[in-house]
């Protein structure tokens, strides 16, 4: 028994992540699909594979030369796609007398092959093609006597069955008399003018396997987390599920593209991130796992992480339920309350700034391995000009208007900054509550930074709005916490705190701005107000410093108020 697995296709609908990998070499929990075919084929006693290729050949001649396979698997070139029934022609020197498998390089089953090239062995007709009952794809009419009756059906007879075909089929070498010569052409082709010649083509249609098409990211994605479910949940729990066992349920999104599931098996549940399909040498996901995996080593409060798909950028994590710190302050929290929890938070930030910092790999943070003066410059007052005062405000400003009042702000944060390891978007939303503990998500961004500038960002958390006594409460107390693990001066703490929040809260009104405009997320357009306020607070008495900043804010407090109908002073 020999096969051809067809692999010459440019995935178009995958594009563009097919433009840097092929299809046949998307992984599937950590096996390139084409990989798998091969075992298959081989465990049901293939002898000799061969695999068309043209889109990316090189790539995929040298993983399979890179493979030690107990039988001869090969590839063979073709300089123009042939189609289907072309590529037949092409290998027909490879093949021997016996029947030979022609599968598509795009599937995952676990259909048993081994039956499959018995039932062909069993009857006289030249093709068996595998058919298989799925919606999106029904569109081959196939009687009771399983035969196929047209691949174009304008109506279903009576006694007909419309089926999908799985890209898995066995021929005879009679087949190759149907193939038109020197053409490209497709086997469905081919097919048609068996059928209008009276050649019978017999279907097999298997009782209840698991079949899928991975022809577009949607599907790719699902495939993975139809493979990758039951082995997080038997890492996270110790038991080994059908993914027929498996539920997921899409949860409210964030800021980022990425979308969130709750996977849920009787009484257990993990949440599964799904970042999207990741092509670049170093992306979110990877910063994701890198250091969610770090900070729980270290034995800080961040979800476990049980099993990822780096390619697929699937994430299967703890699930610490659905309170955020935004939502367990309801307006009827008290002073002391609010206080209590807060403090626990800074408690947790405190160890997170000291231990996160022990180990870790600068070169796991994607958007680079420190925060430092291009990083302000760039992802925090340039974006706040373009995204905010411009994208948002219309107001027409350049970036040239701040540059020496933003280089003198990133100094301030950078030469009075106790350097640790920093969240860098400590926000309420990304604290979870869960039995009066503060757990930390969304760290991806994590690097080496001062650490003033994670409690910057949770005490001017527009999302929660603190209290200026409250505010000023948890500052001091979060300073004695960490002239506890640490030796650092006050005043000079103190002063990159003042720095810090100014730069967090730029870079917030430029996300904002991006993520109401661009985005289309209205959720953080009213928030705008409140970080407008806390920005013009924080710039009193600082117009020697920053007198541009100062005129542009209290025009931008002007139009804000506009917009909302309210006044922003303080």
């Amino acid at each position: 028994m020999k096969a051809l697995i067809l692999a010459a296709g440019y995935g178009t609908r995958l594009r563009p992540f097919t433009e840097k990998l092929p299809k046949p070499l998307f992984p599937i929990n950590g096996e390139a699909i084409l990989n798998r075919m091969i075992t298959r084929l081989i465990s049901a006693g293939c002898t000799g594979i061969i695999i068309n290729t043209h889109h990316l050949h090189e790539q995929m001649a040298s993983f399979i030369k890179a493979q030690s396979y107990p039988i001869p698997v090969l590839t063979r070139y073709e300089p123009a796609i042939l189609g289907t029934g072309g590529a037949i022609r092409n290998v027909a020197d490879f093949l021997d007398n016996a029947p030979f498998f022609v599968i598509n390089s795009d599937i995952v089953t676990d259909l048993d092959l081994n039956a499959v090239y018995a039932h062909h062995c069993g009857h006289d007709h030249p093709a068996t093609m595998v058919m298989h009952d799925y919606t999106d794809f029904n569109s081959v009419a196939v009687d009771g006597s399983d035969f196929i009756r047209s691949f174009t059906p304008e109506r279903i007879e009576q006694g007909h069955t419309l089926l999908a075909f799985t890209g898995i089929q066995v021929l005879d070498k009679r087949f190759l008399a149907f193939i038109p010569e020197n053409q490209a052409v497709g086997s469905i082709q081919v097919y048609q003018s068996m059928l209008e010649s009276g050649v019978h083509i017999k279907a097999y249609v298997p009782d209840k396997i698991y079949w899928q098409d991975i022809g577009t990211p949607e599907r790719y994605r699902l495939a993975v987390f139809e493979h990758t479910a039951p082995e997080a949940f038997l890492n996270a729990f110790g038991s080994r599920l059908a993914i027929s066992d498996i539920r997921r349920k899409q949860l409210k999104g964030d800021g980022s593209d990425r979308k969130w599931y709750r996977v849920s098996a009787g009484n257990h549940t993990l949440i599964m991130a799904d970042h999207g399909i990741q092509t670049q040498p170093l992306a979110e996901v990877d910063s994701f796992v890198a250091i969610g995996r770090h900070l729980f080593k270290k034995g800080l409060p961040v979800p476990q992480i049980f099993l990822h798909e780096r390619f697929a950028g699937q994430v299967y994590l703890e699930d610490l339920g659905d309170t955020l710190l935004y939502d367990w302050m309801t307006p009827e929290r008290t002073e002391d309350e609010i206080l209590m929890i807060y403090q626990t938070v800074i408690k947790e930030l405190v160890r997170m700034t000291v231990l996160g910092a022990d180990g870790f790999d600068p070169a796991v943070a994607y958007q680079g391995p420190v925060y430092d003066k291009d990083l302000i410059l760039e992802k925090e007052c340039r974006y706040f000009v373009d995204a905010f005062l411009n994208g948002y405000l219309n107001l027409n400003k350049t970036y040239q208007d701040f540059s020496d009042e933003f280089s003198r702000l990133a100094d301030l944060a950078l030469e009075n900054g106790v350097f640790g390891f920093m969240h860098r978007d400590m926000q309420s939303r990304n604290i979870m509550i869960k039995n009066s503990m503060a757990y930390f998500i969304d760290f991806q961004a994590g690097r080496i930074g001062p650490i003033q500038y994670d409690l910057a960002a949770l005490l001017s958390d527009p999302y929660s709005v603190l209290p200026d006594a409250v505010q000023d409460r948890l500052l001091d107390f979060a300073v004695n916490e960490l002239m506890n693990c640490r030796t650092m001066d006050r005043k000079i703490f103190l002063t990159g705190y003042a720095a810090c929040r100014l730069c967090r809260i730029l870079q917030t009104l430029g996300a904002f701005g991006f993520l109401t405009r661009i985005k289309q997320k209205p959720f953080f357009n009213r928030f705008i107000p409140v970080a407008v306020r806390n920005l013009k607070k924080d710039l009193t008495g600082t117009r020697d410093q920053f007198p541009a900043l100062n005129r542009t804010v209290e025009e931008a407090a002007e139009r804000v108020g506009q917009i909302f109908s309210t006044r922003l002073d303080v």
